[in-house]
């Protein structure tokens, strides 16, 4: 393990770095530069660990994996998210499927497999935090020819 270290640090890298620097990079992709910014400069002394963990982490290692399109991931986000009722989280995240190309109609299709899976009280929740942010971003009625 010490020849490794070395290695490492005579390429003057750190695993963690090179992990927090891609996870930085996934996490701005899809959430934006200026959510990750205002998240990342409101950490402090209690919630900074976390924030660099997860960003090496969940965003490092989890989207880096580029095995999964990130449409896919954040299509099976969406469903997760919705299947455990966390909708502040599922609001993000509907913000950065459609940045990764998720359509208003695959949302809709997320939701009523949330529907099936997770019940109809949950599907309600989707939709409510779903036609907020769809109606933010300019995507609702589904339907209207004039969209592209």
């Amino acid at each position: 393990m010490r020849d490794c270290q070395g290695v490492l640090e005579q390429e003057g890298l750190k695993l963690d770095d090179k992990l927090f620097d891609k996870g930085l990079e996934k996490r701005c992709e899809t959430l934006g530069q200026e959510y990750v910014e205002r998240n990342l400069s409101a950490a402090d002394s209690l919630t900074r660990p976390f924030q660099e963990a997860m960003t090496a982490w969940c965003w490092g290692f989890g989207w880096g994996d580029e095995t999964i399109d990130a449409k896919t991931r954040s299509m099976m986000n969406l469903t997760m998210l919705g299947a455990l009722g966390k909708m502040h989280e599922w609001e993000i995240h509907c913000n950065g499927a459609i940045n990764n190309g998720v359509t208003a109609e695959e949302v809709r299709a997320i939701v009523h497999v949330v529907g099936i899976y997770c019940g109809v009280p949950q599907a309600l929740e989707c939709f409510r935090v779903a036609r907020k942010v769809l109606t933010e971003r300019g995507m609702l009625p589904i339907d209207d020819p004039t969209k592209p």
